[in-house]
This record gives structure tokens, sequence and C-alpha cells, in this order.
């Protein structure tokens, strides 16, 4: 039987995190929640069901996850997040994962998306798979946004779908692309990229296109209109965001002085 942690991390995770405790009771052989500073119940939420509670300041994604990795007690470790949801074929295809010796390092499984009232098979968003079980010796998360885990070799993967639940409504979602597409923008110009205007013009109907047909999001109605604007939308305001630090740093900067 190996042995597993279940590792996830939490900021006003309330709402979330017992459905998510829920689908995996009885799966690891621990729970690690690492909080960033919750002000509503999360924490006691985590505590009642049996997780071990820590508790770090936030830094990014992968900083974060890698910390809650390290805090462990097993090598083997499921990581999910706190909107999402075991579906009863995942949790069986686990629970057959731990009776065998693993074959990989890592393994990757389906993520379902549920939004506005109705699960996403198209658009982009489906399969979408996920690389969350891993052995930490070999593998580890890499990367400050759309953080993912790093390893060599090839790929496993497990039955069923992690269910994700984006979010409860409009304002929820619009909030998440106001701090996506700011912390987006923050690392590519932390990484150099100066080019902004022609990208924002010309890369925001192509996200449309990509996820509106191309994706098949067509085939998810208006939840698939719904996405393909969002994600436009969402580029666009990334690459207007990156303009605006170019040019703040442009002013901020002092010019050099001749003679």
């Amino acid at each position: 039987m190996v042995r597993l942690s279940i590792c996830t991390i939490t900021l006003n995770e309330e709402h979330n995190l017992p459905r998510l405790l829920r689908s995996v009771e009885g799966l690891a052989e621990e729970i690690v929640v690492v909080d960033s500073g919750s002000s509503d119940r999360t924490v006691e939420i985590a505590r009642a069901a049996g997780a071990r509670v820590l508790g770090r300041t936030w830094t990014n994604y992968g900083e974060q996850k890698n910390f809650a990795a390290s805090q462990a007690n097993e090598d083997w470790i499921l990581f999910l997040d706190a909107d999402e949801e075991a579906s009863e074929e995942l949790r069986a295809s686990l629970q057959d994962w731990k009776s065998k010796d693993p074959q990989f390092c890592v393994y990757e499984m389906a993520r379902m998306a549920w939004f506005l009232g109705g699960w996403i098979r198209h658009s982009r968003w489906y399969p979408d798979y996920q690389r969350r079980l891993y052995d930490r010796r070999k593998a580890q998360f890499s990367g400050v946004i759309h953080e993912t885990v790093k390893f060599e070799g090839p790929i496993g993967r497990l039955r069923g779908d992690l269910l994700h639940y984006t979010a409860r409504s409009m304002a929820e979602l619009l909030q998440k692309q106001e701090e996506y597409s700011a912390v987006a923008a923050r690392a590519m110009f932390d990484k150099g990229v100066r080019r902004w205007r022609a990208a924002k013009w010309f890369a925001t109907p192509w996200t449309w296109i990509q996820y509106f047909v191309l994706g098949a999001g067509f085939l998810d109605g208006y939840r698939g209109l719904v996405i393909a604007k969002l994600a436009a939308q969402t580029v666009w305001l990334k690459y207007a965001k990156l303009g605006a630090l170019i040019q703040q740093n442009t002013i901020e900067t002092p010019h050099s002085q001749s003679g």
C-alpha cells in the first residue's frame, strides 16, 4: 500500500474546502493545509476534518505548493486546489493506484470545470490534464502562474475527473480576471517582455477564435461564448497592464546625461 499525503493551499476558502475534504476522506494518510492568512472559517474547517494546518505568508503559487509538499510526512503527494473535488471514479482510481507499486513518478488526471451552472466539455477547458500526483523526491512545482510539476521521464494517467468549481458568480470571475491579468503582466515584465501593442490587438481576437472555434466552444452553448469572451478580455488586460508597467518604468527611470 502506497502511503500518500494530500496537500492544498488556502485563503478564505470556507465555502469550497468542506466539499474538497469530503471528496478525499479516507484516501490518504494525512491532509496538509497551508493557509496564507484566512479571515473566515477556513482554518477551523480544516482542523475539524483532521487536517494539519500550517501558516505561510503568500509569495506565489509554485513556492506555496512546494512548501506544503515539503511539510508532508509522505513522499507521494496529491495536490488539490480548495475549489476542486475528486469524482467518484477518480477516488476509485486513486484507491486502486495505492494498492500497487507506482510505475511512474508523476500522474495526471483530467479536470472538468463547473461554469455558470453546467459542466464544460469543450472550449479548451476539457480534458485539461493536471499533473497532481507525484513523488516529491523526483518532481516539484515550478512557475509563478500556471505552475506545473517539473520532472523527467514518462507520465502516468489516472481514470476519473478532477471536478473544478471555477466561481460562484460573474463578479467573482471578473475579480479573478483582474488578479490574473495583473500577475501575468508583472511576470512578463520581469522576464523582459517589452513588445505589447501589437500583441494586444492581434492576440485578443486570436484567443477568441482559439476558444470558441478551434476549441469547439460553440458546443458549450452560451457558456462557451462567455468563456471565449473572458479569455480574450484577459489577454487584452494582460497586455494593457504590461504596457502600463513599461510606460511607468520609462517615466521613473532617469535618462542618462551626456557630456
